[in-house]
């Protein structure tokens, strides 16, 4: 088992069957490309490999706001879903708080939909906090 960043294609391409499960409207032969794109503005993707097989997949980025100052933002946090209750999402998550606090980030934020229970489960059982409503328009 090892945790590591998609640099290259290939390991990009890797995390599609796993992210695709949380981002459904995902196409793979755009994928690489999209990721790409969000790279240039810092996005990056982490994930938790057992068997040369992503299992876990974290896409997130290091940002600075007046509200939080330096934060890791996780835009994007799924485990596969024939591997969950492994305790994988559990160690790619300890890996993004030990990556934010090499990064000197104060904080550590994620938006997760109001309908996934036992997501909002597994983040308060990591201690997170729930601090804002979280308010959208379609434009």
């Amino acid at each position: 088992m090892s945790i590591q960043l998609g640099e290259s294609d290939f390991q990009i391409l890797k995390c599609f069957p796993v992210i695709s499960q949380l981002r459904p409207h995902l196409e793979q032969a755009k994928f690489v490309e999209q990721v790409r794109y969000q790279m240039k503005g810092g996005y990056q993707l982490a994930f938790l490999e057992v068997e040369e097989q992503a299992i876990a997949v974290a896409g997130f980025r290091i940002s600075t706001c007046l509200a939080s100052g330096k934060f890791l933002y996780i835009d994007d946090l799924v485990v596969d879903e024939l591997k969950r209750s492994h305790s994988y999402g559990k160690q790619l998550f300890q890996w993004l708080i030990e990556y934010a606090r090499n990064h000197d980030c104060e904080h550590l934020n994620l938006d997760s939909g109001v309908q996934r229970f036992a997501a909002h489960r597994f983040y308060l059982m990591q201690r997170m906090n729930i601090t804002s409503h979280h308010f959208s328009i379609q434009l």
